[in-house]
């Protein structure tokens, strides 16, 4: 995985990391602009199993890529998914995690501001956090708590006083849409830990570094912003712009990768034997 990262060129990080902006403040707007328009809605549901019928079909499509032929192809399908059914199995927590996690992204862009939506959806890196510390028993540097509790008190800024916009006639419930956002959040972080997530996901994942994601997300929420501003009319109190510079500066924090203190013990042991030494 390291190595995959650092032999891709400069060019490609910053390709994936315009494309994984576009896409997020893309689906946030898109979303919310269907969710607010005075037609007939469309069924969330339906939306969501379009979405993961279109993903099945472009993964088929690639897997027949690189198999190359038709035998291979229906080999690969028979060895890795229909004769491994305690692997789908495991693979079907995450989905119906996921299912729940899109649907609720529905419902909460129904009911808050695309910007302020994407602002509080960060609070799934804390949620995440959590659940490597109590299910994997990992560890986080000083640096990440500091900016864990530095997201968390910058969404609380945003919601304090929630930006409204003036273009939006429909009748909306912040608190139905917060609700939302939160099991959206408890069911990111869950599936996380499962798994990757979507197609493009993994492209992101394996090559480019969490800085680069997390600039990604923070220019997402500018993005979001800004285009909140045009299409809805976004009306930015201080508390949000406050708000959502704490959480876009605790984004870039906790991506930080860790200082190495080991060689560094290492050196300082080396330093007083020398010393001592003299």
């Amino acid at each position: 995985m390291a190595g995959a990262k650092e032999n891709v060129s400069l060019l490609f990080k910053l390709y994936c990391l315009t494309v994984m902006t576009l896409v997020a403040a893309t689906y946030t707007i898109a979303l919310r602009y269907t969710r607010t328009s005075d037609k007939e809605l469309y069924f969330s549901t339906t939306a969501v199993c379009i979405t993961e019928v279109i993903k099945l079909l472009l993964s088929v499509g690639i897997l027949a890529k690189e198999t190359g032929s038709l035998g291979r192809f229906k080999t690969s399908l028979r060895e890795n998914v229909l004769g491994s059914p305690k692997e789908l199995m495991k693979l079907s927590v995450p989905s119906l995690v996921y299912a729940v996690q899109n649907n609720m992204a529905f419902l909460a862009l129904s009911n808050l501001d695309a910007a302020v939506y994407q602002v509080t959806y960060q609070l799934k890196i804390p949620c995440t956090a959590l659940c490597t510390v109590l299910m994997l028993n990992r560890t986080l540097s000083k640096v990440q708590w500091i900016s864990v509790f530095m997201l968390c008190g910058g969404v609380i800024l945003v919601q304090w006083k929630p930006a409204q916009a003036t273009k939006v006639m429909v009748e909306q419930n912040p608190f139905l849409g917060f609700g939302a956002i939160a099991i959206a959040v408890l069911c990111s972080g869950f599936a996380v830990l499962a798994s990757v997530g979507g197609l493009y996901t993994s492209v992101v994942v394996k090559y480019t570094d969490n800085i680069m994601k997390g600039f990604s997300a923070a220019a997402a929420i500018v993005l979001s912003t800004i285009a909140s501003v045009l299409l809805f009319g976004l009306q930015i109190t201080l508390t949000f712009a406050l708000g959502t510079l704490l959480v876009c500066i605790s984004i870039y924090f906790y991506g930080l990768p860790r200082q190495d203190t080991t060689s560094i013990q290492q050196g300082e042991t080396a330093s007083k034997g020398r010393a001592s030494g003299v």
